[in-house]
C-alpha cells in the first residue's frame, strides 16, 4: 500500500482509489495534481485536502452545504466535461459531487471561505477542479464566525 509523508498527519497509507485527481492542479499550485481528503473525526466537519507530493501543502476546507445549505452550483460546461459529468445540467451536491469551500485563516483576521470558486469533485471518477464561477452571486471571502471558535480550541492547529 502506498504511503505519503505529511506535515500535519505524519506518514499515512492510502489506496490509489482514494486519490483525488486535479488534471490542471489548483490556481497557483498547477503542478499539484494528486490529493487525499483527510477527515479526522475530532475535526469534523473540517476536511483537509492533503497534497501527495508536498508534505506541507494541505488546504483546510468545509463542505459547502455546511456553510450555505442553499448553495447553488454554477459549473461551466467545460468543467463539467472535465469532471466526466453531463454538461447539460448542474450536478447534485452529495449524490453526484462533493463540493468543498477552501477556508482562509489569517492571524487576528476574519476566517473566510471561498464560495466563489469551490472545489468540485465527481464522486465516481474522483476527478476534481476548482470551479470558478463567472457570476458574482457568492464571495471569495464569505465570513465564517462559527469556525473561529473551533480554531481557537486548537482544531485548526
Amino acid at each position: 500500500m502506498p504511503q505519503a509523508l505529511t506535515k500535519y498527519f505524519g506518514p499515512i497509507e492510502y489506496q490509489q482509489a482514494d486519490v483525488v485527481q486535479f488534471r490542471c492542479g489548483l490556481p497557483a499550485f498547477e503542478q499539484e495534481t494528486r490529493f487525499l481528503l483527510m477527515e479526522p473525526p475530532e475535526s469534523a466537519p473540517l476536511i483537509f485536502l492533503q497534497s501527495l507530493t508536498q508534505s506541507s501543502l494541505c488546504f483546510l476546507t468545509l463542505p459547502i452545504m455546511v456553510i450555505d445549505p442553499d448553495y447553488h452550483l454554477a459549473v461551466t460546461h467545460e468543467d463539467l466535461q472535465s469532471l466526466g459529468l453531463q454538461p447539460d445540467r448542474q450536478p447534485e451536491i452529495g449524490p453526484e459531487v462533493t463540493c468543498l469551500a477552501i477556508v482562509a485563516v489569517t492571524e487576528n483576521g476574519p476566517i473566510t471561505a471561498n464560495l466563489l470558486a469551490p472545489i468540485v469533485m465527481s464522486r465516481g471518477e474522483r476527478r476534481a477542479l476548482q470551479a470558478i464561477r463567472i457570476d458574482t452571486t457568492y464571495s471569495h471571502e464569505h465570513p465564517l464566525t462559527a469556525v473561529r471558535h473551533a480554531c481557537e480550541e486548537n482544531l485548526c492547529s
